[in-house]
């Protein structure tokens, strides 16, 4: 919800499963967020950072790290590494 100024007013807002779309409950106390960083050219960290959220549903069944490489390759942050 947002108030007159555009400003975000609940008190919690719910994450996102980013492999399954689901919606991380808060007592889904097995989910995970990843910041993956950005760099430039010359590989330094710029400041700037990837938010990657993985459910428990996931973590539990054990898929997370082929959901994790899914992501990635979806975002291609890995065309670096393929020369």
């Amino acid at each position: 919800m947002q108030n007159d100024k555009g400003d975000v007013v609940d008190m919690y807002i719910p994450r996102k499963c980013s492999a399954t779309n689901r919606l991380i409950p808060a007592n889904d106390h097995s989910s995970v967020q990843i910041n993956i960083g950005r760099v430039d050219s010359e590989g330094r960290y710029t400041g700037e950072f990837d938010t990657m959220a993985l459910c428990g549903f996931i973590r539990g069944k054990g898929l997370a790290d082929d959901a994790l490489y899914r992501l990635v390759k979806e975002n291609d942050y890995l065309a670096d590494l393929r020369q």
